[in-house]
């Protein structure tokens, strides 16, 4: 059996992160390590998890690329769907997030909009694909 259980973000605050997170999408944190340099939230089968660069750079000899090295975000993002996505939107912004790109009504009626957490990673807010 094969399960997709986690997508790490590599950040450079992991706590601030995971309030960000917490504050804006109401989701609740499952742990965080004593050193604060790994955590996890509560975000269903799948948790959204964060480590430190710092950490994850011990775990990577090789190496990575961090989110803030390109002026553009990576070629991935996070999707949270809502019933409301103004105020999703608008909240995300609050919470210290950017707006990337703004409302829009796709053809097959969903609603969406892209935002940058304060870490750089891309969000989509979005209605549920009827």
């Amino acid at each position: 059996m094969i399960t997709f259980k986690y997508v790490i973000l590599y950040v450079e605050n992991v706590e601030q992160s995971m309030n960000f997170y917490k504050n804006t999408f109401n989701t609740e944190i499952k742990f965080i390590t004593p050193e604060k340099d790994y955590g996890e939230l509560i975000t269903g089968d799948t948790s959204l998890s964060f480590a430190s660069i710092e950490l994850a750079g011990s775990n990577l000899k090789q190496g990575f690329l961090t989110s803030k090295t390109h002026a553009k975000p990576f070629g991935i993002e996070l999707g949270f769907v809502t019933d409301d996505v103004e105020a999703l939107v608008e909240k995300a912004i609050q919470n210290g997030a950017t707006l990337y790109e703004d409302i829009t009504l796709k053809p097959w009626g969903q609603k969406t909009a892209y935002v940058q957490d304060p870490d750089h990673y891309l969000i989509e807010i979005c209605t549920e694909i009827q």
